[in-house]
Formats: structure tokens, C-alpha cells, sequence
């Protein structure tokens, strides 16, 4: 550079680069393709052969403008030209010195740039030599990692001791991205210049460092296993020649002489003979092989040909039935059925039973009994948030701990052909982005597919046709249709006082007394505590907190046999006040005494739950307004269309309960269902609501100790409901012996038990002045010719009087 350009404007040609940035002191290969580039280039030929070289800030731009370009480039000399036949050329550029764009000059056939140079002055200053011996220190390190640097790089650094120049040097060999490359060239000061340097030279010599470390490590693997490798087969060819067996040839063996032995299917065999000859031919500790043993073991662990026989004899069957479970009269039945087709027809599909009831009926441990009576195995798998395809059908063996399914798994541990498999929580499973395990249980639970059911693990067909496939749930709701639609569903419902009462004196009580040490001489449970135990302290349609209390009471008495010594020779006797004392107060408070005399606007529905059934008590009120109802309470939308039947029920009756035409407008109405916390829905409060509805507004008092249930219509008609069984359950344990109940509902009061039936009356009825009639207090009684009533004789009456429900059912004339 001349002096004049020094300090003066200089106009060269422009060619623009991608992703290159060049130094001064650097000599650089360029290929140009460009036309523009080409133009400059031949320009610069023709004068004084120097181009101006600048980066592309974006390097797909094809034709660049100047917004396109970095301010900042090098003014470099052509050493050499090579032009090619399809225009371009190859040319060897030395860079001079950088320089700054001024004007951009445009014409149709290159670019042209006004630039001025940027001088960079060496500074001797000592922090400047302090980073300068950094740099060039870092730069030797960085050279010694990297093998794409030749050591001659070295030699320019060591032959000069212009800073500057070694800046620039380092700047143009180092891998630096573009980015940072520019940075360098249009940082102004040398002491700028070397600092940026040797930050981004200690970043790559540890990225060096640990590349060499990584790829150090990988090289002794390789060798390591290369090495292994070739031990193993020296030892095969030591252990060939000395006439010796090796392990893993043992190993082989030993699995083909135990496929010869089981009685194998022909596709199983020939499954298993392929995976075996592919396992011989593996290395013996390669991940392949041991994928290959373990589903070869899965293969060999199956029970083939191993089936239990069923007991033949019913008698025998029904006698463990019923010494394991306490009632639950349907399912033994059904059970029984089995049992005795199974004897006439020697190969049969075996049913899939599905057991709905609320925790704590005995659905599980039925199960149980269930393959005991059979004299089968018994597996359980729980179902409760299973969302995984793979968990029924088993996973593919490309993936890493792949295993069969939970189906494949239980019949293993089973260890027959023919288990009584569990199935529960069936209503609790779920689905997501890893499949629908519901779907999959279509084929497991369909008795005209599953003798070919398929485990994505096993890769060959299984007979699930003689497993006998019990499956649980609270509801089924959760099950969908086509699952259900699979299953026959039989009902296990809450239990009655008495039964329970039986149940702990045959179930729960002796075992309790064994768990905690106890026996019949040290421990009595009074047949009035056992009575407050069920009514005071449970309230649940199954045993399974009555069993938590009667546990807890075992423990409190072992710890009192216990402290006063006595332990076996002393006898304690639970009455009535040690349970309160062990217990605390009662949980729960007998209401009857309280439904003698009736309330306005307060009526007693009855609602089913998962759990089973519950009362739910329906409070009216209301009071001076602008026409507004409000429902509290958690309502779903079905209740809150249900009260909004009801009032415009009322609206259209109300001369017929002595109201204003426009009572509505004045009045705001307050319907709440209490326990407020807890949301409530369903399509069977219609009468509970309307039945309070008009108690409140004809301030006419509602019986107390009457429960309700049914849907209405608009015109008033009572719809049928369902869960009639649990609901009545539900009054019976509350003591509440009047039941109103649709007309259409008559026929499943013989499901209900005989003991229940006996102790209850129920008002059939189909329209919702039957519903009033019978749940309101009447200051006079109502005209006969509204209603007629049909009742058995006395003599019938009598006769049946312990044992049949008392039915009393009305028919309006409308």
C-alpha cells in the first residue's frame, strides 16, 4: 500500500464472498462463478490486478446489493488466474491490507467500491506482548490438537515479530466461524484484535481437547472389543482342537434339548429352531444375542400343553363358594352354570364375566374363589391407569427392554394353559399418544378371536380361549361400549345391615382376631357393638371400612392384653361403651327419630355412585325477588335442567297448588343440594326437586321419612331411572322404609333381596301428582277420584307379609 493511499479513497473492483473472510498476509484459493465476479475480476487483470474482497452477510444471496455486504473487507492482490470452459475461474488471491467501504458504485456488468483503508498500528505495549505470547502460546496448543493445521503454520508465527502480521495469521488459520472472523478483521486496535483472538482460541482448544478425549475413548472400545473378538475365537479353535465344549455351546444345546422336549406347536418350534440358529451364530456378549436368549427363555417358559382339570363336581364347587363369600347369589349361580356345561360339552368357550359393584362388595376375592372352585390358577393383572397399548399386546422387539404383554406375563406366572385370569379396574384404564389398551382388549376378551391372539412380543399365536377371563369395575361408564358389548356384566350391590352383620361374624371378625394374635377366648365382639359398628361408625355399600374398625378394635385389645400381662389368659368383652371409648364418637347418627314429623321445602332423593348408593336431601327456599332461581349445591347440567322442569312444571299447575299466576316473578327460589364440595349429577332428581319446589311455595310440610327417585318430563310424567337396587339399599341403611319410585321400574324389585323387601314399601307411580300425593302432608285428605290404588287382598297380605316388598301403586286420571 502507497502512501497516498494510506490516507487517500481508492476505487477498486468488488467481488463478494461466501462464508470467507480474507486476512492481509493470507494467500487464499478462490473459485468465481458469478458473472459480476467474473467481470471484476477481469478488470482487475487488465489495470493493476487488485480487487476488493467483502463477506456476504447472508450466503445464499446470489446477487448481492450493498446492504447484502459487510462494511469491512481486504484489499488483495491476484497472484494467479486459471479460467475454465464454462466461464469461471480459479484465482490465488494475496491479501494487502484492510480497508472500509465509502461508496458503493453499481453498473450493469460488476460491482465497484470506493474504499479507504484501516490502518492497524503495532503497539509495544506490555499488556499488548502479554496477549500477544498468549495468542501465539494458545496457537502452538491449538496446532498440536488439531491435525487438519500443518506444523508449518507454526513457522510464519516464529519468523516474524510484526504483531500485527501474527494476528492476522492466526486470525486466517483457526477455525473460526465467519461471524467471528469478521469481528477480528473490524476490530480497529491491535491490543482489541489479539484480546478477542485469544478468547475464541482458548474456546476451541477445549473443544479440541475434548474432542480428542471422546474419540480417544471410542478407539479403546473398538480395541478393547476387536480384541475380545478375537480371544473368543482363539479360544474356539484351542477348545475345538482339545476336543473340549465351550459354555455357550453348552448353552445351545442345553436350550435345543428343551425345545425337543416340550410339545410344541409347528409354528413354535420352528420359531424357536430359528432364533436358536441365529443365537448360534452370535457373539456370545453382543446386545443381539442376549435379545435372542431372553425371548428364546420367554419361548421356553410358556406353559405348552399344561392345562389344570375342572373339578366335575358342583356340590363341591358351591360349598367353597359359599364358605368364601357371604351371599352374592347371581354370580355363584352363573358360575355353577359354567361348571355344569363344561360337564356336558367337553370343549368349550370359556365366558368373560365382568363384575360391577362398588369397593368393597368382594368383586375381587370372588375372583379368587372363583379359580378355586374350578381348581384352576389364579392371576391377577390391575388394569387401574394402564394407557399403554404395549401393556396388553407387548412391545416390538427393536425396542430397547421390549417384553410381552401383561396377558403373556400372568398366563407364565400362572403356569397353565386354562387360569382364571383377573382383569381389574377395567373401568380405570385410559388412552393417549401410545395407543388405546381398550382397543386392544377387544381381541383379548372376544371368545370367537382371541384362540388366535397375536403378542407383538412373541410374534406367534396364542390360545386364550380356555382362559377364563374375569374382569372388575365400579361402573360402567368407564368401559366403552364395544368392550362392554364383549362382556356379560353381572352386578354384585351394597349389602344390607344383616348381611353385614353376617359377614363380619363369618369373614371378618376371625380373621382380624388371627392377623392380630387374638382367638375367640381373649376377644368378643358383642352383637350391639358389631350393631354400632355397622350403623355408627360405617355407612358404605361394601364391609371394607366395617373390617378397618373391627381391626382397630383387635389392636386396641391386644394392646391392652399386653400392658396388664394377661395376653392369652384374659377374656375382653366389646360392648357398646368400649367401642366408643376405642372408637371415639360415632361417625354417623341415626336420623329416624328426626323424619317423624315433616319439613317444608326439604326432600329426601336418592342418588346413584360409583360407591354405591346415597341419599341426597334437596333443600327449598324462598323469598321476595325479582323472579330469579338459583341452584347451589355443584349441580351438573342435568340436575339444573331437572329444576328448571320442575318450576315450569309448577308454572303451568299453578292453580292446582293455590299459587299467584305470576308467583314466579316475584318470588326468587333457592334450591340447594348440601355437601356442597362435592359435584352432583344425573337424570333421576326430577321428583326430589319438584316435590321440594312445591312444598316450599304451598309451605305444605314434606314426609321425612320418605326417599324418592325418577325423572319428569314437562307434562309431568315420571320417567324410569336406573341403579334401583343401590338406591334402595341406600334408604334401607339409613332406615328410611318408603321408597316412590316410577311405575316402569316394578320388575327389578325382585332383584332386591327378600330381607330388604320385607322391611319396605314402595309407591309405584308414573305421573308427579301420584309423587305429591304421597310426600306431602295433606291438611285434608285427597279426593278419591283423582286416584286409584290397587292393593292385594288382606289374606295375601298376610300371608306374604314377610317376605314381600309392600307395593302400592297409583294411576292418575289426567
Amino acid at each position: 500500500m502507497t502512501d497516498s493511499e494510506k490516507h487517500g479513497v481508492v476505487v477498486l473492483p468488488l467481488i463478494p464472498l461466501r462464508e470467507l473472510v480474507i486476512f492481509p498476509f493470507s494467500v487464499t484459493p478462490l473459485y468465481i462463478m458469478r458473472a459480476q465476479s467474473i467481470a471484476a475480476l477481469e478488470t482487475a487483470m487488465e489495470s493493476d490486478r487488485r480487487v476488493f474482497l467483502v463477506t456476504q452477510r447472508t450466503a445464499q444471496t446470489d446477487n448481492p446489493t450493498q446492504d447484502d455486504l459487510y462494511q469491512t473487507g481486504t484489499a488483495a492482490e491476484v497472484l494467479q488466474i486459471i479460467r475454465l470452459q464454462d466461464g469461471s475461474a480459479k484465482v490465488l488471491v494475496e491479501g494487502h491490507f484492510i480497508a472500509r467501504i465509502v461508496d458503493f458504485i453499481t453498473d450493469e456488468t460488476m460491482l465497484r467500491a470506493e474504499i479507504h483503508p484501516v490502518t492497524v498500528f503495532p503497539d509495544r505495549g506490555k499488556r499488548t506482548q502479554a496477549l500477544l505470547r498468549t495468542v501465539v502460546n494458545q496457537f502452538e496448543r491449538y496446532v498440536a490438537l488439531n491435525d487438519r493445521v500443518p506444523e508449518e503454520a507454526l513457522t510464519n508465527i516464529r519468523t516474524t515479530d510484526d504483531p500485527v502480521h501474527i494476528a492476522h495469521t492466526v486470525a486466517n488459520i483457526a477455525s473460526f466461524n465467519t461471524e467471528q472472523k469478521q469481528d477480528l478483521l473490524e476490530s480497529v486496535t491491535l491490543q482489541e484484535k489479539l484480546f478477542k483472538l485469544s478468547k475464541l482460541l482458548d474456546e476451541e482448544v477445549e473443544m479440541l481437547a475434548l474432542e480428542n478425549k471422546i474419540i480417544s475413548q471410542v478407539k479403546n472400545s473398538i480395541t478393547r472389543n476387536q480384541k475380545e473378538y478375537f480371544l473368543n475365537e482363539q479360544l474356539k479353535v484351542i477348545e475345538k482342537e482339545l476336543g473340549m465344549s465351550s459354555e455357550d455351546d453348552l448353552e445351545i444345546e442345553e436350550l435345543q434339548s428343551q425345545i425337543d422336549k416340550l410339545p410344541l406347536s409347528d409354528e413354535v418350534r420352528e420359531k424357536a429352531d430359528k432364533e436358536l440358529g441365529r443365537l448360534a451364530k452370535m457373539q456370545p456378549y453382543s446386545p443381539e444375542a442376549t435379545v435372542a436368549r431372553t425371548y428364546i427363555e420367554w419361548l421356553l417358559e410358556m406353559p405348552w400343553g399344561q392345562s389344570t382339570e375342572d373339578k366335575a363336581n358342583i356340590n363341591k364347587a358351591q360349598k367353597i363358594l359359599d364358605e368364601d363369600h357371604y351371599g352374592l347369589e347371581k354370580p355363584k349361580e352363573r358360575i355353577l352354570e359354567f361348571l355344569a356345561v363344561h360337564q356336558l360339552v367337553e370343549h368349550m368357550k370359556s365366558p368373560i364375566l365382568c363384575f360391577v359393584g362398588p369397593p368393597g362388595v368382594g368383586k375381587t376375592s370372588l375372583a379368587r374363589s372363583v379359580a378355586n372352585a374350578l381348581g384352576r390358577k389364579f392371576s391377577r393383572v390391575s388394569l387401574g391407569g394402564v394407557r399403554d397399548e404395549a401393556e396388553i399386546r407387548g412391545h416390538r422387539r427393536t425396542y430397547i427392554g421390549s417384553m410381552p404383554g401383561k396377558i403373556i406375563q400372568m398366563i407364565k406366572k400362572a403356569g397353565a394353559m386354562n387360569p382364571v385370569l383377573l382383569l381389574d379396574e377395567i373401568d380405570k384404564m385410559s388412552a393417549d399418544f401410545r395407543g388405546d389398551p381398550a382397543s386392544a382388549l377387544l381381541e383379548v376378551l372376544d371368545p370367537e378371536q382371541n384362540s388366535t391372539f397375536m403378542d407383538h412380543y412373541m410374534e406367534i399365536e396364542f390360545d386364550l380361549s380356555n382362559v377364563l377371563f374375569i374382569t372388575t369395575a365400579n361402573t360402567t361408564a368407564g368401559i366403552p361400549l364395544p368392550l362392554q358389548d364383549r362382556m356379560e356384566i353381572i352386578r354384585l350391590p351394597g349389602y344390607t345391615e344383616d348381611e353385614k352383620r353376617s359377614i363380619a361374624g363369618q369373614f371378618l371378625i376371625p380373621k382380624q382376631t388371627e392377623i392380630h394374635g387374638l382367638t375367640k377366648r381373649n376377644f368378643e365382639l358383642e352383637n350391639e357393638a358389631l350393631n354400632l359398628l355397622i350403623t355408627g361408625y360405617t355407612r358404605e355399600a361394601g364391609v371394607r371400612s366395617l373390617e378397618r374398625e373391627i381391626a382397630s378394635l383387635c389392636r386396641k385389645t391386644a394392646r391392652a392384653l399386653v400392658e396388664t400381662g394377661a395376653k392369652r389368659r384374659r377374656k375382653v368383652k366389646i360392648t357398646t361403651a368400649k367401642v366408643r371409648e376405642y372408637l371415639g364418637p360415632q361417625k354417623y347418627r341415626d336420623m329416624e327419630i328426626s323424619r317423624q314429623q315433616g319439613e317444608v321445602g326439604v326432600a329426601t332423593g336418592l342418588a346413584w355412585t360409583e360407591v354405591g348408593g346415597e341419599l341426597l336431601p334437596t333443600e327449598t327456599m324462598v323469598m321476595s325477588g325479582k323472579g330469579e332461581l338459583m341452584l347451589t349445591g355443584k349441580l351438573g347440567d342435568v340436575m339444573q335442567e331437572s329444576a328448571k322442569a320442575a318450576l315450569s312444571y309448577i308454572r303451568t299447575r299453578y292453580e292446582q297448588f293455590n299459587l299467584e299466576k305470576d308467583f314466579y316473578k316475584t318470588t326468587d327460589i333457592h334450591i340447594h343440594v348440601p355437601e356442597g364440595a362435592i359435584p352432583k349429577d344425573g337424570p333421576s332428581a326430577g321428583v326430589t326437586m319438584t316435590t321440594s319446589l312445591v312444598s316450599a311455595l304451598s309451605q305444605r310440610p314434606v314426609r321425612q321419612d320418605v326417599a324418592m327417585t325418577g325423572e319428569i318430563t314437562l307434562r309431568g310424567k315420571v320417567l324410569k331411572i336406573g341403579g334401583l337396587k343401590e338406591k334402595v339399599l341406600a334408604a334401607h341403611r339409613a332406615h328410611i322404609h318408603r321408597v316412590i319410585m316410577p311405575e316402569e321400574n316394578r320388575d327389578e324389585l325382585e332383584e332386591i333381596s327378600a330381607e330388604v323387601r320385607a322391611n319396605m314399601e314402595f309407591i309405584l307411580v308414573d305421573h308427579i301428582d301420584q309423587v305429591l300425593e304421597a310426600a306431602l302432608v295433606s291438611d285434608k285428605p285427597a279426593p278419591k277420584k283423582n286416584t286409584t290404588a290397587t292393593r292385594a287382598s288382606k289374606k295375601t297380605a298376610t300371608a306374604r307379609k314377610k317376605t314381600s316388598p309392600r307395593v302400592r301403586s297409583t294411576r292418575t286420571n289426567n
